[in-house]
């Protein structure tokens, strides 16, 4: 496992401008792109490893949907899709702080009401009989790393994300696409900025910018869904015929 408690973002622009090179592969466009969506998040939300699914959007419907599976929603207050999932993983960071700070005065709190109790109890006992021994463990505070997911995965396998993670073995670093130009997945070194760089040829330009090339068999992560031909080819493994 690459660590426990890791964030994934999945970024969706409004679903009417979602998928833009996709309209007219179905006769609903807007239900096709939510459909993709709600794949990857449920792949996502099952794979090991991985605490929760935040979706970063301003699109109410699929908010509302992808609640339903189980993601959290983050506003999309972003300029272009990069500043989104930065403004997305910095209210993270901020989240996991505010936390951690609340879990380390509840523990506060709980050693010293645990210390007046034993005082009393110990008050209370006759000489000779000893104390009573506590054990007190640290606060559990989940301080996992952050990745970026895109929302056109629905063929991902659980364990593809999770063995993918784990390469990543602490360090910043993506996964390419099958035509190996493109990103699927971004993960930010635990404490470390996730510094995302998507758009056009994404994976030179996460690589020029330090993020390790993740080369692993991972088929059905790597298959992201941009054109018609991508969709036929995820249609004839049995997956989105019904949109």
């Amino acid at each position: 496992m690459y660590a426990p408690g890791v964030t994934v973002l999945v970024p969706l622009k409004p679903l009417a401008e979602a998928k833009s090179r996709l309209r007219g592969a179905a006769d609903r466009h807007e239900d096709l792109v939510l459909e993709l969506a709600r794949a990857t998040v449920s792949a996502a939300l099952a794979a090991d490893g991985v605490a929760r699914v935040l979706v970063v959007t301003r699109d109410r419907r699929a908010a509302q949907a992808l609640r339903a599976c189980g993601a959290g929603v983050l506003p999309d207050q972003g300029l272009d899709l990069n500043d989104a999932l930065r403004r997305a993983a910095s209210a993270v960071e901020d989240d996991v702080l505010r936390r951690a700070a609340s879990a380390v005065e509840d523990d506060v709190l709980r050693r010293a009401a645990s210390a007046v109790e034993d005082d009393v109890l110990r008050r209370a006992m006759l000489p000779g009989r000893g104390g009573v021994a506590r054990r007190h463990g640290g606060p559990g505070i989940a301080t996992g790393p952050v990745a970026a997911l895109p929302a056109d995965l629905p063929a991902m396998r659980p364990e593809e994300l999770s063995q993918a993670l784990a390469a990543a073995g602490g360090r910043r670093a993506f996964v390419p696409d099958a035509s190996g130009t493109g990103t699927v997945l971004l993960v930010a070194s635990p404490g470390g900025p996730l510094d995302p760089r998507f758009g056009p040829d994404s994976a030179a330009a996460h690589e020029n910018s330090g993020a390790l090339r993740l080369t692993g068999d991972w088929p059905t992560l790597r298959r992201d869904v941009d054109t018609p031909a991508d969709l036929a080819l995820i249609r004839s493994w049995g997956l989105l015929r019904a949109t």
